[in-house]
């Protein structure tokens, strides 16, 4: 009979210092909240600070890349009068391909709508440059492709070059 009031004992000290230690950690729950969600704030700011200036050189790449696959600026960059339109043809596709490929790690900086832009220009250049060559007979020189592509290009309503660029410096702009 001595054992039964000695597990009541321990059973009714059990439950009181669980009752303490319950009502302590509610009382300091709020404490710990505040303090995680600070520390949670200063690692969002020391990460956003290192990033931002990975993100607006990616950024920087990107607008470079859409400059550089522009049509009139890469027919002057690879013209050559001596040329023929299928040489230029493969140099402009390979020099496409080229800058992509060197500039396709920028996807993880930028936004997934500013890495669409790159795409579809990228896509689009293509397009107007295959165009280009099918409706050139096959002894076409590369001035004759280059002089095509330019008309199909300022045939456009809207340049595709400018608007991207256009909304990839607004994007831009919202994260300041």
């Amino acid at each position: 009979m001595t054992l039964y009031p000695f597990l009541l004992d321990i059973i009714k000290y059990t439950v009181a210092g669980l009752g303490v230690v319950w009502i302590a950690f509610y009382l300091l729950k709020p404490y710990l909240d505040r303090n995680e969600g600070i520390q949670l704030a200063e690692l969002k700011k020391t990460i956003s600070n290192q990033t931002l200036p990975l993100r607006l050189q990616a950024y920087e790449r990107v607008v470079l890349f859409i400059e550089r696959i522009n049509p009139a600026n890469l027919l002057v960059r690879l013209n050559n009068p001596d040329y023929s339109a299928s040489e230029l043809y493969v140099l402009i596709v390979a020099e496409l391909r080229n800058e992509y490929q060197h500039n396709v790690t920028q996807q993880i900086y930028v936004s997934t709508n500013t890495w669409a832009i790159v795409k579809r220009l990228k896509d689009e250049t293509l397009g107007l440059v295959n165009n280009a060559i099918k409706d050139l007979p096959e002894n076409a020189t590369g001035l004759e492709l280059s002089r095509v592509v330019l008309i199909q290009i300022s045939n456009v309503a809207n340049n595709p070059y400018d608007a991207g660029l256009a909304l990839i410096r607004k994007e831009l702009e919202q994260l300041f």
